[in-house]
């Protein structure tokens, strides 16, 4: 039975690690940004849910819409104003653009609420469900639910709207999409504001699960990157797919060797399925 305690903890964590992802991957996708600043507009989400929660009173599951609305707009502005000033350069001058980003914003939240982790401590917790020996942590199930719920609204967005239809388009011809009325520079920009409210959203589902620090946006910049490439660049099922992937790895690495090294067997899966299937498991061949 504790075969399955690991693999509802893996599918768990992999939820929350999905909804990470899946805003850096259509920035990546769509922008052909590495976009460096995601782990800390993470972490800001994160925090929103954690003030909002010690001095509003509002939970984190609800705060999940503020903070999907502030580093939404935040990423729009940030897109518009200084991104898309270099977006048509190589891959090394927008990586380098939002790294210098990433320490400004890094820095700050360093000053701003110190190195300390912090972590959201519910008053009236859902308590623990207990199926046979399985034990399932109820705040986290649901965090994990909401992550799926927050993926499946921008799949539908991404397929059944105009601005979706837009972002696809300028994803594969950003030239063919100009040609046809399609504003290259908007697009880009709400792309950008989508992966970061995606962000600002799993951070605050995230603060009720992890402890949470300024130090934390470079892990979960790395676990993004991860899975994005497991499951493929621009892809929103590969993310969501991925995620799950990666939450397994993480769980049964665990167990078998060390948490220290969970990331590491990642990281090794990773370079194995580069060599076999370098557009991840659901990205599209050759883009």
């Amino acid at each position: 039975m504790i075969f399955f305690q690991y693999l509802v903890n893996g599918l768990i964590l992999g939820g929350l690690y999905a909804c990470i992802a899946t805003g850096f991957s259509l920035v990546w996708g769509v922008l052909s940004i590495i976009n460096i600043l995601h782990g800390s507009f993470i972490v800001l989400g994160a925090y929103i849910g954690i003030f909002s929660y010690t001095m509003l009173g509002i939970h984190p599951f609800v705060s999940v819409i503020t903070a999907g609305i502030v580093l939404g707009a935040l990423g729009y502005v940030v897109q518009l104003g200084i991104i898309n000033r270099v977006v048509a350069q190589s891959v090394l001058v927008t990586l380098i653009l939002t790294f210098g980003l990433e320490l400004m914003m890094n820095n700050a939240m360093l000053v701003a609420f110190t190195a300390d982790y912090r972590k959201v401590i519910l008053e009236k917790s859902l308590g623990v469900l207990e199926i046979g020996n399985v034990f399932i942590a109820m705040d986290r199930a649901v965090a994990t639910v909401i992550a799926f719920v927050l993926i499946f609204l921008l799949w539908l967005l991404m397929r059944l709207t105009s601005i979706g239809r837009a972002i696809v388009a300028v994803r594969f011809d950003r030239e063919a999409a100009s040609l046809m009325g399609i504003d290259v520079k908007k697009t880009y920009a709400i792309t950008f504001a989508l992966g970061g409210a995606m962000a600002g959203a799993a951070g605050s589902l995230m603060s009720v699960s992890f402890p949470i620090s300024p130090l934390s946006g470079p892990l979960f910049l790395s676990k993004a990157f991860v899975i994005c490439i497991l499951g493929g660049v621009g892809s929103v099922p590969g993310a969501a797919l991925g995620g799950l992937i990666f939450g397994m790895l993480e769980s049964f690495g665990a167990v078998f060797f060390g948490a220290e090294y969970a990331l590491t067997l990642a990281f090794i899966v990773l370079i194995i399925l580069l060599l076999v299937r370098p557009h991840g498991l659901l990205g599209v061949k050759g883009f």
